[in-house]
């Protein structure tokens, strides 16, 4: 199932991450879809805020992995902010440890997934933004389960 809300700025796009960031937990993988400048990274900085990441959060183009320690319902967990943009094959999806990140003490959140869909868990939720510079976005949440339906239909 889908569930699809706007927004037109960047802090609306914050916001939605902000609101998703509340609904994560231990274990979670959020892959996040979109054009270049679509709002990916404002939309980690939301899920980043929600779960009290000190510090700015910056995309990890270049370093492809930025780790943050966070909280999620007062227990310290990880927040693991990858950015695949660069990989050229999937074979360094497996090199660079992507797989790692998948446990029950960190966030994951991936941007520019696709080269890495033989590694992502079948579980994970996807975000799609639609839309660049000063356009509105679409911001759209595929739920491929139950446990992420029940988790986010309030949100929407």
């Amino acid at each position: 199932m889908d569930y699809k809300v706007m927004s037109s700025t960047v802090e609306q796009t914050r916001e939605w991450g902000k609101q998703l960031g509340a609904r994560l937990r231990g274990g979670d993988v959020v892959t996040l879809i979109g054009d270049l400048g679509a709002g990916k990274t404002a939309f980690a900085q939301g899920v980043g805020q929600a779960l009290d990441v000190n510090g700015p959060m910056t995309s990890p183009t270049f370093t492809l992995i930025h780790e943050y320690v966070a909280q999620l319902t007062g227990t310290r967990v990880r927040l693991i902010h990858m950015d695949l943009y660069r990989l050229q094959r999937p074979e360094e999806v497996e090199v660079i440890g992507v797989e790692d990140a998948f446990v029950e003490d960190a966030v994951c959140l991936i941007e520019w997934p696709e080269i890495a869909e033989d590694y992502l868990p079948e579980d994970r939720l996807e975000v799609e933004i639609i839309g660049s510079g000063e356009q509105s976005r679409e911001i759209i949440f595929r739920v491929k389960d139950l446990a992420w339906e029940r988790r986010l239909k309030d949100m929407t």
